[in-house]
This record gives C-alpha cells, structure tokens and sequence, in this order.
C-alpha cells in the first residue's frame, strides 16, 4: 500500500508499507544482481549505512545459481541474510541486451545463455515462477525494451506486445500467490511503462497499464542511450498519466542529478549501478563533486573522503590510505568506494525525503547541483 504523504510540487514523499517492511520515499534501491553489492559489500553493511531496498536480477539468479536451488533454500532474503525489502527486476533487459541469440515471439523469448550457452526460454509466466521462487518483495513484469533508434512501427508493436505480456503477469502471479508452496505470497507485481522516445506511445501505454490496478508502475527503457535531455522530457510527458497515489519507478537511474531531476518530476523508486561500479574504480561522490581516489594528488591526503561524512569509512580511515589500497589492488581499497558511494546515495534520499517535507525541495536540489559541480581543492 502507497501513503502520500506530502508534495512539493510535482515531488512525492510517500511510504510505501510490504511484507518485508516500510519503504520511505523517494528512494534508491541498493544493486545486488546476483544477490550480493559488487565490492565486497555484505547485507550487514547495508543495514548500517541505510539501506531501505536491495534490488536482485532474475536472469542472473535463474542462470546461477538456479532459482529452484534458491527456493530449496527458503527464498532469496534467507538465501542472502536480508529481512527487508527486495526487487527483482523481470530478466527481460537482460535477455534483450546480455544474451546471444535470441528470437522473440508472442509466447516469450528464446536465447543463449551468456555464461554457458545453453539454451533457455523466457516468458512473461516462466518469469514470474523464477521471481516467486526467489520469493522477492516486488516483482517487475516481463517486457521488451526496445532500442530508442528503433522505428515507430517496431516500438509500436513491441510496446503492445508488452502490454499483453502484463496481462499475463499478473494472472501467473496472482496462480503462483496462491499455492500452498509459495514462498511469499505477498509478493506484489509492477508494470513497465515502455516506448522508446515517443511521447505518444508512452502516454497511450501509460494510460493502458494503469487500467491494471497493479501495487506499482515503473519507466522502462530510458538511460540507454538518449540524452538526459530526452530523458527527461519523457518522463515530463509520461508521470502525470501514471497513478499518483501508486510508486512510480524509473529503472536504471542514474547519477545524483538524474535524481534530483526525476524526483522533481513525481518519480519516487531509483536503483543503478553507478555507486558500486564507479566505487570499484575509484570514483567516489561527494557533495563537492566527484573524485577520482588513483589521482597521485591524495598520496599523502590525510583527509577522509568527504570532511564531515558519517559513513564507516569516512570515520575512520584516510584518502592516502584508501588510494593506496586501490594501487595495490587490494579488494578492501574496492569495498571502502562503495561502501562510501552507497551511503552518499542513500543519505542524499533521506536529504530529499525531508527537503520535500519541509516544502524546499527546488532550494535543496539547487544547492545540491551547485555543489557537486564544483570539484573544487578536493
């Protein structure tokens, strides 16, 4: 169930409660594709830095270890020690941009394996098995993303294929929460709003989706390639015909000012894996901008990270050491990254939640924006 609880404009602050726990929104669900943060980063670390959400991929799960051997287990936040909330995303990005050949018809999709191989088949019903065997908070439903260099005629036509895919969704997952065996049966189901950038197709799918009465919506298919200026003219054009009083979630996004743009634009879920992956290389965010930790300039930086930051390795531990650890190649040097990059993340949503609360959420993203475009003697 989806509380708002205050607008700023056209911002949301909502709560959205699950079986798993109260979400407070907006926020940035935390990416751990095949049930673990890239860097070392363990579910104990995610509680202490504030994490609400840990996102989880059904492609990767069912390929490795296999989504029975998951369920045998007791279901995915047994499997990887997580009590709160966690989504999965359907495995239709996956199958469309990571797998080998592949041939798509009206009852799913065939492809490779991109580990093994072998051959594997994907529906919109054997997606939602894989999502209640891995026994997820939220379940996204199968879709095509298609290319946004695509042609009209081929988005449009994809675009109903996935409505009529939805549909299917959310009968195989209303069938699978209610056998005795499942797992979770809560388990909630979001529809994906798709159509490249045409504003026209969005709109008619947006509104065609909604008609499901489904606990979420997400928008699909953007940051994959267009600018952000495209970006976010469609989400200008697409959120007001999403349900208000439902989470909107726009997958794959992004940096902090993707964020803070799409939050003004009545988005509330985020998750990508920027935070991890730029932690892994180094990059760590600040609320000056972003620095680059092999830069022979931090060798004898005695400084945290960023002054002020109440992270566990902010509070301990210096730049020099931390670049040094990143020379050497050890994993510790990767882990304090992201550990790091996740807490600014985190902590920057809990910024919002409040701007948003007290009414000053263009001050705060202002303020927010003008300082981290500076990378000023840092």
């Amino acid at each position: 169930m989806y509380e708002l609880i205050k607008r700023d404009g056209l911002a949301k602050r909502g709560r959205f409660t699950t079986v798993h726990g109260v979400i407070e929104t907006p926020v940035f669900m935390n990416v751990g594709t095949a049930a673990a943060i890239k860097g070392a980063v363990s579910t104990e670390d995610l509680n202490r830095i504030g994490t609400q959400v840990e996102l989880s991929n059904t492609y990767h799960l069912h390929v490795r270890p296999g989504d029975e051997v998951v369920k045998k287990l007791g279901g995915l936040h047994k499997f990887m020690v997580w009590d709160k909330p966690i989504l999965t995303d359907s495995g239709g990005f996956q199958v469309f941009s990571l797998a080998g050949l592949r041939k798509i018809k009206e009852e799913g999709v065939h492809f490779q394996s991109h580990i093994d191989g072998r051959k594997i088949f994907m529906g919109p019903e054997e997606s939602m098995r894989i999502q209640s065997n891995l026994a997820s908070t939220i379940a996204m439903a199968f879709d095509e993303c298609p290319a946004s260099t695509k042609d009209r005629d081929y988005i449009e036509k994809s675009v109903a294929r996935t409505t009529r895919w939805l549909r299917r969704c959310k009968t195989e997952m209303e069938r699978l929460n209610s056998l005795p065996d499942t797992i979770n049966p809560d388990q909630m189901l979001f529809g994906i709003n798709q159509g490249g950038i045409l504003e026209d197709v969005r709109i008619a799918h947006a509104q065609a989706i909604s008609e499901l009465d489904l606990p979420g919506y997400a928008i699909g298919g953007l940051a994959v390639g267009e600018s952000h200026e495209e970006m976010y003219r469609i989400l200008d054009a697409v959120v007001p015909h999403l349900p208000l009083h439902k989470p909107t979630y726009l997958m794959g996004v992004g940096t902090p000012a993707n964020i803070l743009e799409a939050v003004e634009r009545g988005v509330d879920f985020f998750d990508c894996v920027y935070p991890t992956r730029n932690g892994r290389h180094g990059h760590v965010y600040t609320n000056q901008g972003k620095l680059n930790l092999f830069n022979a300039k931090y060798e004898l930086d005695d400084r945290p990270i960023e002054e002020g930051c109440q992270c566990p390795v902010c509070q301990k531990y210096s730049r020099a050491y931390i670049r040094h650890l990143l020379k050497a190649k050890e994993m510790l040097g990767m882990r304090f990254c992201v550990l790091h990059n996740l807490y600014f993340y985190n902590t920057m949503m809990e910024e919002i939640r409040q701007a948003i609360e007290e009414g000053r959420f263009k001050e705060y993203k202002k303020q927010k924006l003008a300082g981290m475009e500076q990378t000023k003697n840092v």
